[in-house]
C-alpha cells in the first residue's frame, strides 16, 4: 500500500513540476499547488506507513506550505 501511495505521490509531483517548468514566465499556481498538495498528501500517508517519522514530519510542512500558498495564489489571504 505504501508503494502505490508513494507512486502516486511521485506521478503528481512531477507533474506539478511539470506544469511550472513548462510555464515557468507565468504559472498559474491555483494548478500547480494542488498537484503538490496531493502529493504531499499521499507522501504523507506512505510514510506513516512505513513509520519514516522525519520523513513524514517534512512532508507534512509541505502539506501545510501547499495550503497556505494555494490560499496566496487564490487571494484568499
Amino acid at each position: 500500500m505504501a508503494f502505490f501511495s508513494e507512486l502516486i505521490s511521485f506521478v503528481f509531483t512531477v507533474g506539478a513540476s511539470l506544469t511550472l517548468a513548462l510555464n515557468a514566465d507565468n504559472p498559474n499556481m491555483l494548478i500547480v499547488y494542488p498537484g503538490f498538495f496531493v502529493g504531499s498528501l499521499t507522501q504523507l500517508y506512505a510514510s506513516w506507513r512505513r513509520r519514516a517519522a522525519w520523513i513524514m514530519l517534512l512532508t507534512f510542512y509541505f502539506a501545510c506550505i501547499n495550503v497556505f500558498g494555494y490560499g496566496v495564489a487564490a487571494q484568499w489571504w
